[in-house]
């Protein structure tokens, strides 16, 4: 149980809270009480955020693609630079760099995880002999950090626009859509024996890895389940499918493919007004990711459109590069008032801006990871997170200006607890199981690096 002297609730702040948490769920919240022997006892409890979209592999490249060389430096040249790294990766360096992703983003403030998981087959193309090899890996890392979990297959079948072959890198994602029913069969028996709140959706990879055909098979493999799918990304991309497809991505798949409340539409960065208001009025989440998009110079998302239409969003670390909630809050704002050259932009009229990036971000994760969570409230999943309200970053703030506080001052070192589905996996701020990760994790990147 859990005894909290201040929690966000969907009233709004509320004094000397108790929580009580049953099989993973929120059992019952009640207000004005007092801590009892064996709660554990925090400052502030929030409703936890999901990670939306990470490809865990990458973390294990931070920093080394920051090296300019001749020509003009975009994420297509970064993109042979992660091809050529991802050729070394063995099932047991992705478990590895997977579960000290995991360890990062529980102590970042994030319980759960979508992860979009692309890396299915061997250097060059050969098949494991369980094509759920290295989903099965990352798998086994959520269950060793406890962090909450939907598994995101990725259908990859194409090296571009108008079903260009594979190449290099990407014959280690290749899949017809018969292998990756297959796949999908295999994943989902794995996830059948890991925790209870462990899903399995699907992810089609972009229209430019895919083609209308099988894009129109995708909802039945999902069965209602996530279905998350790289939009937008690109001026390049958009150039690229316009010429096959005859309409820009965005308008092209609100045209030809069921867009709803389970469908997370990754990036979604360079859009017209029209396709921005008829995606955010579809019910699906933007899934932005506002550190990775910087790092590759994607370039900014239409905020202020956005929200107009109604349209959800969640939060994602993508390549993790650098894995920080508070970072991403405050680089999605920011990206926003260096285009508009205003401030306090992320908002619907007025109000505190760190207050709605936050609660909505909580909203929309969870529902583009199919996960039941996302406020403090009885019966979803206990993804709970405790914050220091007498940091100095926060110390001289009241209730309604903590979530600008926390967004806009603070680092992640704020965070003192944190809970996935009930596992109280971080304690102090530290992660019940760095250590151990740690040090299988220098000893891969130390290989890895060894074979560069």
């Amino acid at each position: 149980m859990i005894f909290a002297k201040r929690a966000l609730l969907a009233q709004g702040w509320t004094r000397d809270v108790r929580v009580t948490v049953g099989e993973g769920r929120i059992a019952g919240v009640a207000a004005g009480r007092q801590a009892e022997p064996g709660d554990a006892v925090v400052d502030t409890l929030l409703p936890a955020l999901s990670n939306l979209h990470s490809h865990t592999f990458q973390r294990a490249m931070a920093g080394m693609t920051e090296y300019r060389a001749e020509g003009r430096e975009s994420f297509w040249t970064w993109r042979e630079l992660m091809y050529r790294f991802l050729d070394r990766l063995t099932p047991e360096d992705v478990e590895a760099i997977a579960a000290m992703t995991f360890v990062e983003m529980q102590e970042a403030g994030y319980a759960a995880v979508g992860e979009f998981h692309y890396v299915h087959h061997q250097p060059g193309g050969a098949r494991y002999a369980d094509p759920a090899e290295l989903s099965a890996r990352i798998l086994a890392a959520a269950e060793a950090t406890g962090i909450g979990l939907t598994h995101l297959p990725v259908l990859y079948t194409y090296g571009g626009a108008g079903r260009q072959a594979l190449g290099g890198g990407q014959l280690r994602f290749g899949n017809d859509l018969d292998g990756y029913a297959g796949l999908l069969a295999a994943v989902r028996r794995v996830a059948g024996g890991a925790s209870a709140d462990t899903s399995v959706g699907v992810a089609p990879h972009s229209l430019r890895a895919t083609c209308p055909e099988d894009l129109a098979e995708v909802p039945a493999l999902a069965g209602g389940a996530p279905i998350h799918i790289h939009i937008a990304e690109q001026p390049k991309e958009v150039a690229d499918i316009s010429g096959w497809l005859g309409a820009r991505p965005v308008e092209w798949l609100m045209a030809n493919a069921p867009v709803g409340a389970n469908w997370c539409a990754v990036h979604a960065t360079h859009m017209t007004a029209v396709e921005t208001e008829a995606l955010a009025r579809s019910g699906a989440v933007a899934g932005l990711c506002p550190i990775t998009e910087a790092n590759l110079g994607d370039g900014p998302f239409n905020g202020p459109g956005w929200i107009a239409a109604g349209g959800l969003f969640g939060l994602g670390s993508d390549s993790n590069v650098r894995i920080s909630l508070t970072e991403e809050l405050r680089t999605l704002e920011y990206s926003q008032r260096l285009r508009d050259l205003e401030r306090n932009v992320m908002v619907p009229g007025a109000g505190s801006v760190g207050g709605f990036l936050y609660t909505e971000a909580a909203r929309g994760g969870a529902q583009a990871l199919g996960r039941s969570a996302g406020a403090i409230e009885a019966g979803l999943w206990a993804d709970l997170v405790a914050i220091d309200a007498g940091h100095p970053a926060l110390c001289g703030l009241g209730d309604e200006q903590l979530l600008d506080g926390l967004c806009f001052a603070a680092s992640d070192a704020v965070v003192t607890d944190l809970w996935s589905a009930g596992r109280h996996r971080v304690r102090e701020g530290r992660h019940v199981a760095r250590a151990s990760v740690t040090d299988a994790y220098r000893k891969t990147v130390a290989g890895l690096v060894a074979r560069l």
